[in-house]
């Protein structure tokens, strides 16, 4: 009887820690911190937590768009197969960031795939009890539209830079946005807290490793970066400088 309990009480424990990690998570989303406490409760028995190991795939490109995904804790490259068989980050999601979300709500296959870059977890709810949330809580369906406005117009600046910008300038617009959303203080630097390739960062601007490579070195003589450990640590003034010339 003794070993009963216990093992009753684990999984208490586990499933209470599951259940504030979903509340947590419902916080930090732009959506969904518009509600209060206690409407937050409520909904988060609608939310699943799922969890994924380094590079696994959470879901691919042309698969039907059943879940609606929140980040809870690691980071998540969001990307596009090309017709040449290369992969282009499109983009990077960090916690709290809704990944999946435009094709779940016009009922279409998810337009990319989507891949874990560190061990991941996140929190996912159906499209049927995310419609059944928003019919009850009509403030989600602004938020929604403001957070989906703000992405599309985050995708055009940065198709804007792609066509008119050279490959130096792009690299350090990127650096400077994922610092801005992700980074940490780090003796003077601003610290891009996961890691980042080399090949990474070209398919995000739309260049060849080559280029980023002699950019990066050429950045890291100047001062304006260094790495360590994976991760790129920027001179954020340095950066922002270059950029406006």
């Amino acid at each position: 009887m003794r070993t009963f309990r216990c093992r009753n009480k684990v999984q208490h424990d586990r499933l209470y820690g599951r259940d504030e990690m979903i509340i947590d998570t419902l916080k930090k989303s732009e959506i969904f911190s518009s509600l209060n406490e206690s409407e937050i409760k409520k909904i988060s028995s609608l939310f699943e937590e799922v969890k994924f190991k380094n590079d696994e795939t959470i879901f691919i490109e042309g698969d039907p768009s059943e879940k609606f995904y929140i980040l809870a804790e690691g980071n998540v490259k969001v990307l596009k197969h090309t017709m040449m068989g290369k992969d282009i980050i499109l983009e990077i999601m960090s916690p709290g960031d809704v990944f999946g979300g435009v094709a779940v709500l016009d009922k279409k296959p998810y337009p990319a795939s989507a891949q874990a870059m560190e061990s991941t977890t996140a929190i996912r709810i159906s499209r049927q009890n995310l419609i059944k949330i928003m019919e009850e809580y009509p403030i989600l369906k602004l938020e929604i539209v403001r957070y989906f406005s703000d992405k599309l117009r985050d995708a055009h600046e940065m198709l804007k830079n792609i066509a008119t910008e050279r490959v130096e300038k792009r690299i350090a617009a990127l650096l400077l946005k994922l610092s801005e959303k992700v980074g940490v203080e780090d003796d003077g630097y601003r610290k891009i807290n996961f890691p980042l390739t080399r090949q990474e960062i070209a398919e995000m601007v739309g260049t060849t490793v080559e280029s980023c490579i002699r950019t990066m070195s050429k950045f890291q003589k100047q001062g304006m970066i260094k790495s360590a450990n994976g991760r790129i640590a920027i001179k954020v003034a340095s950066l922002q400088r270059f950029v406006e010339e």
